[in-house]
């Protein structure tokens, strides 16, 4: 689920917040303490100008789809607490889940040196990367012991799968609490009025989840996510050239852009994903899946490897292709730049002088925000740091969609409609209650 870019590693609990946050431009020099009063209005405004960019991209991270509220997790934990979960179970006694590592498991990976320590308790991607590179090397092994080793290993990359699809497919938001799901809504609000003069924005995600394709879904607002079929929807790069248009005039054959329409990207896969033996498309979308055996997560072997297959290699290449260009501002949120490939392609489009990078994070952190906060470049905003009064930090995705990111005048329509709805909801239904005199 991305580099685990999570509540717990972004900055202050709710508890501990202040009235100001930060805003970083032109790193330290640059930098502003703005209050909860005011401030959200700067960001907005200048968040404003920035989207006007002729090419505007988003990359979502693990730290998007999870939301801690009275001690619960409400949607997807990040990856820092997944990996703990998984790796604490491992080794467990029997009655345990079917998806933790036995005593065998634990003996085959002590084998090569192996315990699930280190950063392997930080990154379950790091875990299946090495799992992966472990049976590549041992499936072309002469040795014909390393038959069996290469079938356990098989079976660890299948349990941290049914793991993961386990925790993106149940939970709160699997059971009616929509809370994490409206906040996907409101940012998918947000970009529906982009002017249709503007190529359409571009949204790419670590995430594994299916939360960007049901805000979609439920707001009617259609996506290109790299699949074309109905019955049998399969993988074909190609669609992410194909655009959506309104015909204005039928005698003249004039076309328009519709107003409302989003390209998505999923780098590391997604829970809807399958392979099969399809020659020119093998890769399948299909909802709801039976099992989690041939899910499609996680680049592998390893996600540098210059041989990385379809689809991710298409998805990489989209995501290098979409920012690199003139004029293009990228917005991160729920990403703690954990991820090498993805922060490579960033630095090569900051050797762009038209490129802006909007970073959505804890001013304060170390690591790769660090470093660029240390750049003093006026071309990196780093957004974050203490939010609202009994709020979230500025840094979460409930914060942004709800206070930081431009407000359109369809906002303030749609409230509108939905107080009307609520209201002659409970106007009808107070109508229907019978009365003493019926």
């Amino acid at each position: 689920m991305g580099d685990g870019a999570d509540q717990g590693i972004f900055g202050a609990t709710a508890s501990s917040v202040s009235q100001y946050f930060t805003f970083v431009r032109s790193g330290d020099h640059g930098t502003q303490e703005l209050d909860w009063d005011k401030g959200p209005e700067q960001v907005r405004k200048a968040l404003g100008e920035a989207l006007g960019a002729r090419n505007v991209a988003f990359l979502l991270g693990a730290g998007c789809s999870s939301m801690m509220k009275d001690g619960a997790e409400r949607g997807i934990a990040t990856m820092a607490p997944l990996a703990a979960e998984f790796c604490g179970a491992a080794g467990a006694a029997a009655g345990g889940p079917a998806w933790a590592l036995d005593a065998s498991d634990l003996s085959c990976l002590a084998g090569h040196g192996l315990t699930l320590a280190g950063d392997y308790t930080r990154n379950l991607e790091r875990l299946m990367e090495t799992l992966h590179a472990l049976r590549f090397v041992l499936s072309r092994s002469d040795d014909a012991g390393d038959v069996d080793e290469v079938a356990a290993i098989d079976g660890m990359i299948a349990k941290v799968q049914a793991f993961l699809w386990e925790r993106c497919t149940a939970g709160a938001f699997a059971s009616g609490d929509d809370q994490v799901l409206g906040l996907y809504e409101s940012f998918y609000r947000r970009l529906v009025l982009r002017d249709r003069s503007l190529p359409r924005p571009w949204i790419f995600t670590t995430n594994y989840d299916l939360f960007s394709e049901r805000a979609m879904d439920r707001l009617g607002l259609p996506y290109a996510n790299g699949f074309s079929g109905v019955v049998e929807r399969r993988f074909n790069p190609a669609t992410f050239r194909y655009a959506l248009a309104e015909q204005l005039d039928i005698s003249n054959r004039k076309w328009s852009a519709v107003d409302g329409f989003v390209y998505l990207c999923k780098l590391h896969g997604s829970i809807s994903w399958t392979e099969d033996d399809h020659g020119l498309f093998p890769i399948r979308e299909t909802w709801p899946q039976t099992t989690p055996s041939k899910v499609m997560i996680f680049p592998t072997p390893a996600k540098q490897n210059s041989s990385l297959g379809s689809p991710y290699s298409d998805l990489f290449r989209e995501f290098q292709s979409r920012i690199v260009r003139e004029q293009s501002v990228l917005i991160t949120m729920g990403y703690a730049f954990g991820d090498e490939h993805l922060n490579n392609i960033i630095y090569q489009a900051l050797t762009i002088p038209t490129f802006r990078l909007i970073v959505f994070a804890d001013p304060g952190l170390g690591g790769d925000i660090a470093k660029l906060r240390a750049l003093a470049d006026p071309r990196i905003w780093i957004i974050g740091g203490s939010g609202p009064p009994g709020g979230a930090p500025a840094h979460y995705f409930s914060t942004i969609v709800e206070h930081l990111l431009p407000r359109r005048p369809s906002d303030r329509i749609d409230d509108a409609v939905k107080l009307v709805l609520q209201t002659m909801a409970a106007s009808s239904a107070a109508a229907a209650v019978p009365t003493d005199d019926d």
